[in-house]
């Protein structure tokens, strides 16, 4: 259990990073709504989640995270339960019962250790690989989506190809002035477009009051099973790997000022976001790397920003609910892409680090078996074993298969310098008369 004095040091980090900066958390805050808001609309017209439970359920989760661990740890959709429960038309008790057995596994591999084993078996450029593929994968979607979506002028006059290149020059202009706060600019303008827009359209509706009226949901049996089979197998090694591995690493790399919370505390808030949540119909959540990276690029530092996320989730949950279902609809996509290939670039970034010091297998900290340098063969070694995980991962659409491959590659070579140091031990321990031999043998 966490410590007072702990939570009194995060407390005060919170708040002297938010006095310090304050737009700039706020606008780190809105980073990951790239992710958030195109998955939640999809899954509440799909009745899949309640928008207003899951509003009002995140906000808690970023409230909590952020108190308890100090980083801007962001509260995402588990997104291959998302995908399938699009795709197949999932009932709200499938999506459900899909979501409360991955988290019932992170539970059990949390409490019994496997997931801090399973951590410091997995070499670095595996974890860097699963990293850049997402970053890339992000990409990839929100490209493919922009242009399946958007043309010079349509879909309408505040979403379009326009809109989003001003975006995306305003993304590089604010290289010039880092603390601009882009994401909460973004965000301000994208929603008056959005009011604009559904003022003039008389079959939608602006935003009003609706309490909130909290619900039970129980998956029947035939629910379980096809929740679990079809949506809830496919979603564990993406939120074991990328969504606790890969951000306790990430998370390190960015914020080394800051502990970084161990796997084990990662995967028990998972767990518990999703055993208690699911049950009245809020959507299966975990924390992602992709959307640490997406409020990192956009300014968030500490546990602050997304404090203020959650209350500001809280609110809207509690005050407006499903009525806001026409304005996170009318969002421009344009700027929505925008921040996905930015939180996209933000993520992929990491990888640079791979064969510097920064590599957490070749920090000096630690024990004295550590190194720092390492030969150029080793280093194209690592770097071939990160590029052929994040290869596959993008070439498949899938974490599990790019951790397979990153791994047989990572075996592949342990097992050539195996062969290699046997054979230089034979040679180095044979007679002169042996060596004689052995060459008169040769053709």
């Amino acid at each position: 259990m966490m410590s007072q004095s702990r939570l009194r040091h995060l407390a005060a980090h919170n708040l002297s990073t938010f006095r310090r900066q304050p737009w700039n958390e706020i606008s780190g805050s809105l980073g990951d709504l790239g992710t958030f808001l195109p998955i939640v609309i999809a899954l509440t017209e799909g009745r899949q989640i309640s928008l207003t439970t899951t509003l009002i359920f995140t906000g808690l989760y970023n409230i909590l995270t952020g108190a308890c661990f100090g980083i801007p740890l962001p509260v995402q959709p588990m997104k291959a339960i998302a995908a399938v429960a699009i795709l197949k038309s999932l009932t709200a008790g499938q999506t459900a019962a899909a979501g409360i057995f991955v988290s019932s596994c992170i539970l059990l591999f949390s409490v019994t250790g496997l997931l801090s084993w399973f951590t410091k078996v997995i070499p670095i450029p595996v974890v860097k690989g699963i990293q850049v593929g997402a970053g890339l994968s992000l990409i990839i979607a929100a490209g493919t989506k922009a242009l399946s979506s958007l043309s010079w002028t349509t879909p309408s006059w505040a979403d379009n190809y326009q809109w989003m290149i001003l975006a995306f020059l305003a993304l590089f202009a604010i290289n010039l002035r880092p603390r601009t706060p882009y994401a909460l600019i973004v965000f301000l303008v994208g929603v008056v477009f959005a009011l604009v827009q559904i003022t003039a359209d008389e079959r939608h509706h602006l935003p009003g009051f609706r309490m909130w009226r909290p619900y039970t949901q129980a998956p029947s049996g035939r629910e379980w099973k096809t929740g679990i089979l079809d949506a809830g197998i496919g979603q564990l090694p993406l939120t074991t790997l990328n969504s606790i591995i890969a951000v306790t690493h990430l998370a390190a790399d960015l914020l080394p000022d800051i502990e970084t919370p161990s796997v084990t505390a990662i995967g028990i808030s998972v767990a518990g976001m999703n055993l208690f949540g699911c049950w009245f119909g809020a959507m299966p959540v975990c924390h992602g790397s992709g959307g640490l990276a997406a409020q990192y690029r956009f300014g968030a530092r500490s546990g602050a920003s997304i404090i203020l996320l959650g209350l500001f989730k809280l609110l809207l949950g509690i005050l407006f609910g499903e009525s806001l279902t026409d304005v996170l609809h009318r969002f421009p996509l344009a700027f929505l892409s925008v921040m996905i290939i930015a939180a996209g670039l933000e993520l992929a970034s990491v990888g640079e680090s791979l064969n510097t010091p920064r590599a957490r297998d070749l920090s000096k900290e630690g024990s004295g078996a550590r190194r720092t340098e390492i030969t150029d063969e080793e280093k194209k070694r690592r770097w071939t074993v990160m590029l052929v995980t994040a290869g596959l991962l993008i070439a498949f659409k899938n974490d599990a298969i790019g951790f397979a491959a990153g791994m047989c590659c990572h075996w592949s070579f342990q097992l050539s310098n195996y062969l290699t140091q046997r054979a230089a031990r034979r040679r180095h321990m044979e007679t002169p008369e042996d060596a004689e031999e052995r060459v008169n043998l040769l053709p």
